[in-house]
């Protein structure tokens, strides 16, 4: 297995035509998850790769399952609960509103009581699972579900490196989960195990206290040179982390950002292209396509340049596709650095 995640995914609800919610008389519904993501991004790219949770055994969690296995992604390590009936233990949903123009995309969790928030220590076989891996991946979102959550992956974390596995691990702050305070005591016991770490600018500062100067309230406009500090103050504080990359995004409106995305080697820093005015048809993934970009290159045995490149095109192309997930090929990635034509193909 070339890569394998750990974490939560849910049942996507969106809106349709930019609408609000409770406009709504219909919902499109899908699947997404920040490790299901990574997971699904790198089977898209050609990696094998497999998702490991705990889901409710319903028409829920098997949907999620059969998401994943369409799209090539080896689910058979998921650990199954019960159906109680009540909803005591259940699967996550998850809604979205669109933005458009001045007004920002918005989404709201149903997540309470899941599945994978009572996972515990010694439910996954892990050694089982690592014995032919090559990289585990996982979020700070996963952690953050619950104690025991964040037990059973400092469990899974512990036994990656023991067994010799390169391992990543994306910040992913999310103030609906837990405080800062909370996030940054757990991450510290987390990071001694972590070999690439990855988040953006409210991630390093919220999650691990290291604030990057001439951040603007609301993280709408990034300075990149201020990150070179961030990321040599990372590798001099976790002496195990051999990189550290971070997503750069500037939001002008609901549907124009711009992108661009820097990696930090431990003694070089590399920035990828601007993508000026990307245009958003759903931003909600775009970290996740970072971090598979990211790794399917390192694996690759790209250089630093082409990895930071590489993974930089492949997460702007991820905005222009509707859902969690990525569409765009290898191929459209190095089209895009090298800002081949957009004209049609026929």
């Amino acid at each position: 297995m070339d890569l394998v995640t750990f974490g939560e995914a849910m049942v996507r609800l969106t809106s349709p035509d930019f609408m609000r919610l409770e406009q709504s008389s219909s919902l499109n519904m899908s699947v997404g998850g920040a490790e299901l993501n990574v997971a699904i991004n790198g089977a898209q790219l050609g990696l094998r790769t497999a998702w490991v949770s705990r889901l409710v055994d319903n028409w829920s969690g098997r949907f999620i399952r059969n998401t994943g296995r369409k799209l090539g992604v080896d689910m058979s390590r998921i650990v199954w609960a019960q159906f109680d009936g009540i909803g005591l233990e259940r699967n996550g949903f998850y809604h979205v509103e669109l933005g458009a123009g001045p007004r920002a995309s918005n989404v709201t969790y149903d997540r309470g009581f899941t599945a994978i928030s009572k996972i515990k220590p010694g439910e996954v076989e892990w050694k089982s699972i690592f014995a032919d891996c090559r990289w585990f991946h996982l979020s700070g979102i996963t952690p953050a579900l619950s104690e025991s959550a964040a037990l059973a992956t400092c469990e899974a974390l512990h036994t990656a490196r023991a067994m010799g596995v390169t391992t990543s691990y994306d910040l992913n702050y999310r103030a609906k989960l837990w405080s800062p305070e909370r996030a940054q005591a757990v991450n510290h016991e987390i990071m001694e195990y972590i070999c690439v770490l990855i988040g953006n600018e409210e991630d390093f500062e919220k999650a691990l206290g290291i604030r990057a100067e001439g951040t603007q309230h609301g993280y709408s406009k990034i300075n990149p040179d201020s990150y070179k500090t961030v990321a040599k103050h990372v590798v001099d504080r976790y002496a195990n982390v051999e990189m550290t990359a971070t997503t750069l995004r500037e939001a002008k409106s609901g549907w124009l950002n711009d992108w661009r995305t820097l990696l930090f080697n431990g003694e070089e820093f590399f920035l990828s292209s601007i993508y000026e005015n990307l245009e958003l048809v759903d931003r909600v993934g775009g970290g996740d396509s970072f971090a598979a970009g990211l790794i399917y290159s390192l694996l690759a045995g790209k250089t630093p340049q082409e990895t930071v490149d590489f993974a930089g095109a492949y997460s702007a192309l991820a905005h222009t596709f509707p859902g969690d997930f990525n569409w765009a090929t290898s191929e459209e990635a190095e089209k895009a650095i090298v800002a081949d034509s957009v004209r049609i193909v026929r």
